[in-house]
This record gives structure tokens, C-alpha cells and sequence, in this order.
């Protein structure tokens, strides 16, 4: 596992060797790349590659400073951060849920070296899901006394074991700051962010989320949409080997559905 020193604290990603274009891989709320994209990257569809899978602060391996905001605009500084550090010429990025709205921001403070954006089932609108509204309408105490465990043993219950145990181990008022931030919104919102980016941009659905007015409303605005069969909205736990080959094939052929 390697580090980055930010000004903030030390994030800490796997660099999993290979060539081409980079791959970095931005988890979700509650979440950590470091046990969602393990599968992924692995998959011999993504084989060759160089992945980097990046846990933000307050997720993971990495560190959990009680002072830092864990706004999405936080987040997406300390991704551009890291973006610099790593020197690269290129890079495609993979962000889903809330890591799709810190890709869109990241994306626009280092647009040079982005060459691809993938999205699956991002935030792009404020007003959050059903997730990150629960969370936001508590307190952050009542969330860090009470709520985190209530909501990790939900997940496990609903069958979510994956989710469940990365939402156990995450720095709770990291997870609150940031459910806080994906209501609230910013502006320009993330959608327009993301239709303002000049790259190639992909957002994908699972099929088990359909159906969303995005699947004809992104393509009009420029935005390839893909649908990844047998998935939700936790489409890495869901069907890896899908995610994997669609992947592989937004990132290397320009695929449209």
C-alpha cells in the first residue's frame, strides 16, 4: 500500500502495477475502494493496467483527522492533491455514488490529465439518496453515538455485508460531514460541472435502479449512459465481473451501448 501526504492527512491507496492509461477507482459514502474494487481490479478484463484504489480520508486505510471538513469539495482537493503528487501525463478516473461527484470536482481542478470519466450511479443533483438523507437528518453526535452501528447492522440485515463492514469501520463524522455535504449540494452542482468537462464521460445504472430519467437526459447533454445487468446500486458487489468488462470496454473503446 502506498501514501500521500496531503495537508491534511495521509491517504493511502493500492498501486497495482501495469500499463496504459492509469485507473483510479473513488468509493462512495461510507464506503472504501480499498474493499469495494478489490474484485475489479482483479478481473482479467482490467488486466495490464496500472489501478490505483484510493481510500479518502476518513475511510479505509486511511487517516481520519477530526478537523477536516469531508465536504466534496474537501474531498476533491485532496484527489487533485494526490493527482499531482502521482505526476501523471494521463488518467482515467472511476467514481461511484458520492466518488462520482468528487470525480466531477477533482475532474475540474485538474482537467489536463483526465482523460476518461466513468460514473456509476453518481450524485448529481443536491438532495442526496435515501442513504445520505437519513444520515443528514441526524445530528452528527446522535450519528456518531448511535447511528453508525444502527445503520452498519441494517446493511449486514438487508445483505450488504460488504457495505456494512466498511460503513462499521469508517470515521464516523467523516461519514456525517459527508452525507451533509451530498444534501446540501454546491453550485455550480455537480451536473453542471459534468456537462461543462470537455473529456469523454460515462454514467452507469444498474439495471435493479431502473428505471432513471438520466438514462435520456445525460445523452442529450453529451453523456454516454451504459446499464450493467444483475446490479443495484451496489453494482461492485453486485456483479464484479460485469463491472470489470464494462468497464474495460468504456475505457478502451469509447464503447456506446
Amino acid at each position: 500500500m502506498q501514501v500521500f501526504h496531503s495537508p491534511y492527512g495521509a491517504l493511502r491507496y493500492h498501486d497495482l502495477p501495469g500499463s496504459g492509461v492509469p485507473l483510479l477507482f473513488v468509493h462512495g459514502l461510507g464506503c472504501a475502494a480499498s474493499s469495494d474494487f478489490p474484485r475489479i481490479a482483479a478481473d482479467p478484463a482490467l488486466a495490464g493496467r496500472r489501478r490505483l484504489l484510493l481510500d479518502l480520508l476518513g475511510a479505509g486505510f486511511s487517516d481520519r483527522p477530526d478537523d477536516f471538513a469531508y465536504t466534496i469539495a474537501a474531498h476533491a482537493e485532496t484527489v487533485a492533491g494526490l493527482i499531482d503528487h502521482l505526476g501523471l501525463p494521463q488518467l482515467d478516473i472511476v467514481g461511484h455514488s458520492m466518488g462520482g461527484a468528487v470525480a466531477i470536482a477533482a475532474s475540474r481542478l485538474r482537467p489536463t490529465p483526465v482523460t476518461r470519466l466513468v460514473l456509476l450511479e453518481p450524485n448529481l443533483d443536491a438532495g442526496g439518496g435515501v442513504f445520505s438523507r437519513t444520515l443528514a437528518a441526524m445530528s452528527e453526535q446522535e450519528f456518531v453515538s448511535r447511528g453508525q452501528r444502527r445503520m452498519a447492522r441494517l446493511a449486514s440485515r438487508e445483505g450488504s455485508p460488504l457495505w456494512a463492514g466498511s460503513l462499521a469501520a469508517s470515521h464516523a463524522p467523516a461519514v456525517h460531514r459527508a452525507a451533509v455535504s451530498l444534501v446540501e449540494g454546491v453550485e455550480p452542482s455537480w451536473r453542471s460541472q459534468l456537462l461543462a468537462l470537455t473529456m469523454p464521460r460515462s454514467v452507469v445504472f444498474g439495471a435493479r435502479s431502473l428505471p432513471q430519467p438520466d438514462l435520456d437526459r445525460l445523452p442529450a447533454d453529451g453523456v454516454t449512459v451504459h446499464v450493467l445487468a444483475d446490479a443495484g446500486h451496489a453494482m461492485s458487489e453486485d456483479n464484479p465481473a460485469g463491472l470489470a468488462a464494462l468497464l474495460a470496454r468504456i475505457l478502451e473503446f469509447g464503447y456506446v451501448a
